[in-house]
């Protein structure tokens, strides 16, 4: 699968990833599915999504349980692991009692990113970015970044940060644009910094654009979510799609190898 630099590290990443989200359960568990989730968390890992995206909040720890347990049968340095510290956990005693739960429930001695996953409500930007610079220095992870930031606040961030911000973490699909619209791609990239979009199939609700994204997948024997994948590896993001079955699987790591040519993504447009 291909690969992109993540920020200005000399970290390369696939261009596609998993998401975890509801695997185990949304806002609580939901242990129903626990068996399903981990051998779709080994074998993304298999196809070369090796990038696994989680956060404390996923089924109130659960999630994070079930790629802990994932990563008993997988070679730990192939995984480039993400987590997320919820809004209200950012001051540093709760930061750093979040990032050692997350470390516990997943089994590992440290993340490979930590993100904040919203914009803090009760505390400055400032403090915030402090904070996580403080669970970097000391070994919990090995990059820092944030989740759902705006121009102003990834400014404001980048500033009060002492080591880089590697990405941003955003929703973003051929659909919901709205991060171009506001500048935000622009910036990034002009910064070095990466996005990662969640959300990336727009939970397959892509309706606007559907019609094209068939056509094209008819034309090339693909499926329309491959198309929609490959449109943001060509926009030089990085996407976390969630899936479960080995079907979705398999298609979406053989989008990270789809090349749209310029006219198929002046159609798309």
């Amino acid at each position: 699968m291909k690969k992109m630099r993540l920020g200005k590290t000399d970290v390369f990443l696939p261009v596609i990833g998993l998401g975890t989200w509801e695997m185990g359960g949304g806002i609580s568990p939901d242990p129903s599915n626990d068996k399903e989730s981990i051998r779709a968390i080994v074998r993304a890992v298999e196809l070369g999504m090796t990038h696994i995206d989680t956060a404390e909040y996923y089924g109130a720890g659960h999630t994070e349980e079930l790629v802990g347990k994932a990563l008993k049968e997988i070679d730990r340095d192939k995984v480039f692991l993400t987590s997320k510290v919820w809004p209200n956990h950012l001051k540093i005693k709760d930061m750093l009692k979040s990032v050692e739960g997350s470390l516990k429930r997943l089994g590992t001695d440290h993340l490979d990113l930590y993100l904040i996953h919203w914009p803090p409500e009760d505390i400055s930007i400032t403090e915030a970015i402090k904070n996580i610079n403080t669970v970097l220095e000391r070994g919990y992870t090995r990059y820092i970044g944030v989740s759902n930031f705006s121009i102003s606040q990834l400014k404001e961030a980048m500033e009060a940060s002492k080591n880089p911000i590697v990405c941003d973490q955003v929703r973003y699909n051929i659909e919901d644009r709205e991060i171009e619209k506001a500048g935000l791609l622009d910036f990034c990239q002009k910064n070095g910094i990466s996005v990662v979009a969640y959300s990336p199939l727009n939970r397959m609700g892509i309706s606007i654009t559907a019609s094209k994204l068939h056509k094209i997948a008819k034309e090339r024997n693909l499926t329309p979510a491959q198309i929609a994948l490959a449109w943001l590896v060509k926009k030089g993001v990085f996407s976390i799609p969630k899936a479960i079955s080995e079907k979705h699987l398999v298609e979406n790591a053989k989008a990270g190898d789809i090349e749209l040519t310029e006219e198929e993504m002046k159609f798309l447009e």
